[in-house]
């Protein structure tokens, strides 16, 4: 009887299966860590150009949280299913906590930040700087000055700080996918798992909408927050040089995600199968043994007992035609959907003239929900009709190829280049385009001896974009701060605009109503395409689960997401952000006159990237998709008018056995 009380498997709290409750903790921490996880992406120009590198560095960034991934995934994975999974989880939670504090760390020790502009927010008038002097030159010869002190101050090496925090989030993030999903469809009944996993999905899509959100939040205030005053500010939301508090929502991010790892803790290490009837002989012999148990664990624990089936499970993954063909599936889908996603924010920033506030504002609200609604309908659908591995793989093939060619309509979604003189347009209005910085001086500011590395843009009265007050010919000035109008600008006349008085103020100038109406155009198309996407997804997913034996599912996962991460996530966002790199007019500079983050981009040609590459790689993961459908039609055919199960048809025969 003393031994009875002891706590079981079997027990609840508050009336609450402890599945139920790990299923509300596991819920809650990918929601975290989806959030968490979404913000990184949704700071990706901010770190840009707070640390004034280019976006393949940026990629890189993004791209540590899959190195450190790849660290540990298969051991955790592995290991992990054999220990105490929930308590490892909670390690792994507060693992991220660190890594999120780490990441945060460089604002805290960076001096203040400092844009390029020509004019300095202490004076009354705008600086002789801006202006298009004769005696321009000592100004311009100090802009370019380069030295080794120059470079010491700009620590330009603190985002190895975040490079380094990102890291060792991924690896705290490891444990949470694999070990989580294969506690669920080990302790849950085979047609309930598919419902679980949907909701855990719809987790992941609530998450990523509160961390853009978070995100959107953030990017409106300040970096310096509370310690600049904003009308010293010159620059606008809009701004290329704009920089958002991106480390505030880090480490409210860092301090959720360990509120989440005490659940965890009080979990036990394993659970009555999900509907068991067990009798009371059986359950006090299950209490009975729990002492034997624990003690052969305590003192008979050897690692070989651990790894004895490492090999062979391996090895039997690596013959598993559907299972790999699937990795091969994920590597091409999830290399196209994390190089897109990781530039989207600056998609849109670029395309249509928006803020990043704005930017992460429209892809949350417009994507995010919808995807939530397609997991949980795609879930409820396998639930309800019981659907099986070949109904479930066809679903998935139709529903996606279906959302892959609607996507080609994206490329319709049209904005032109903004008319920058000198970049997109000719000072004299004519559209061309150039990448060449010999190209911004022209007749009307040849004698200003202006500098063309900073950038500090006006908006000329014709609609043109200038680099700078200088090289827009302006002669006079009035007002101060952000509210200067400058004067007497010869460039603005050149164009052909008449006017008694030609000026230009503070700021790129504006993309029209159509940029608007295509952008209204493009959301409505990623809200169609994300919810035929989502509704596919998990009979997709349900298809790969249900090809692994439940001895080798933790494992199994555990592959899957090394695989994905990193043939797909690391590279990906390297490479997506090398190639967009090509694509930029305007370099910014550092301080010391070297070259930091790009200010503008050939739009169009930026657009073909970022859609067409993803477009590629979605387009060629057909190819095994195909044979997938191929080889269960066989396995379908030769079960001779049967239901079809899962692949491995163990899974429910080993399922009804313990049943």
């Amino acid at each position: 009887m003393k031994e009875a009380k002891k706590p079981a498997a079997t027990e609840k709290f508050c009336c609450i299966s402890k599945l139920k409750v790990f299923l509300l903790a596991l819920w809650f921490s990918y929601l975290v860590n989806t959030m968490t996880g979404s913000y990184m992406k949704s700071i990706v120009t901010q770190i840009e150009r707070r640390f004034n590198i280019p976006a393949s560095l940026v990629g890189f960034i993004n791209g540590s949280f899959e190195i450190g991934n790849l660290l540990v995934l298969v051991f955790v994975s592995y290991f992990g299913a054999k220990l105490h999974r929930p308590r490892i989880i909670a390690l792994g939670c507060t693992v991220m906590f660190f890594g999120c504090l780490l990441i945060s760390l460089p604002h805290f020790l960076m001096e203040r930040y400092q844009y390029e502009t020509t004019l300095s927010p202490l004076e009354n008038s705008s600086s002789s700087l801006s202006m298009c002097l004769t005696n321009q030159s000592q100004s311009s010869t100090h802009m370019e000055k380069q030295s080794e002190e120059c470079e010491q101050k700009s620590r330009s090496l603190m985002w190895v700080f975040v490079l380094v925090g990102n890291v060792i989030r991924g690896i705290g993030e490891t444990p949470i996918i694999p070990l989580g999903i294969s506690y669920v469809e080990d302790f849950s009944k085979a047609e309930n798992s598919p419902f679980y996993i949907a909701c855990l999905q719809v987790a992941t899509v609530i998450g990523a909408f509160l961390g853009y959100m978070l995100g959107s939040y953030c990017a409106e205030l300040y970096v310096d927050l509370g310690f600049t005053d904003i009308e010293d500010v010159t620059i606008t939301l809009t701004d290329a040089r704009w920089v958002g508090a991106w480390w505030l929502g880090i480490l409210m991010c860092g301090s959720v995600t360990l509120l989440t790892a005490i659940p965890f803790c009080f979990l036990p290490k394993s659970l009555p199968k999900e509907g068991q009837v067990r009798d009371t002989e059986l359950l006090s012999s299950r209490s009975a043994s729990q002492p034997q148990e624990r003690d052969e664990t305590q003192h008979k624990f050897r690692m070989n007992e651990l790894t004895k089936d490492f090999i062979p499970f391996l090895r039997s993954l690596f013959y598993n035609t559907v299972y790999m063909l699937f990795i091969l599936i994920s590597v091409l889908q999830f290399s196209a959907f994390i190089g897109m996603i990781s530039f989207m924010p600056k998609y849109l920033e670029q395309q249509y003239g928006k803020s990043a506030s704005q930017a992460l504002y429209l892809l949350g609200v417009y994507s995010l929900p919808i995807i939530s609604a397609g997991y949980f309908l795609g879930g409820l659908l396998m639930k309800k009709f019981k659907i099986n591995t070949f109904q479930a793989a066809n679903i998935a093939f139709w529903i996606s190829l279906t959302e892959y060619l609607i996507f080609f309509t994206a490329f319709y979604t049209v904005c032109e280049n903004v008319p920058v003189a000198g970049l997109t347009v000719s000072y004299e209005g004519i559209e061309q385009l150039s990448y060449m910085e010999t190209s911004l001086i022209s007749d009307c500011n040849n004698d200003c001896d202006c500098s063309t590395k900073v950038w500090d843009p006006v908006c000329g009265e014709n609609g043109i974009t200038y680099i700078s007050p200088c090289l827009a010919g302006c002669r006079a000035s009035d007002g101060t701060r952000k509210h200067t109008v400058f004067e007497n600008c010869t460039c603005v006349a050149a164009s052909g605009f008449s006017s008694g008085n030609v000026s230009a103020v503070l700021g790129q100038c504006e993309k029209g109503a159509e940029c608007d109406m295509m952008l209204t155009y493009f959301l409505v198309l990623l809200l169609v395409c994300n919810f035929i996407f989502s509704f596919g997804a998990m009979p997709g997913y349900m298809v790969f689960i249900r090809s692994i034996k439940p001895e080798e599912k933790s494992l199994g996962v555990g592959i899957h997401t090394l695989a994905t991460r990193v043939l797909g996530g690391i590279p990906s966002p390297i490479y997506f952000g090398a190639l967009i790199d090509t694509t930029c007019l305007k370099w910014g500079s550092t301080k010391c006159g070297g070259k930091g983050a790009c200010r503008l981009y050939d739009v169009v040609t930026y657009r073909r990237l970022n859609l067409g590459l993803p477009a590629i790689l979605h387009g060629v993961s057909y190819f095994p998709c195909v044979l997938i459908l191929l080889f269960l039609k066989k396995q379908f055919k030769s079960s001779e008018g049967k239901t079809f199960k899962s692949l491995p048809m163990a899974v429910e025969a080993i399922e009804e056995q313990n049943d």
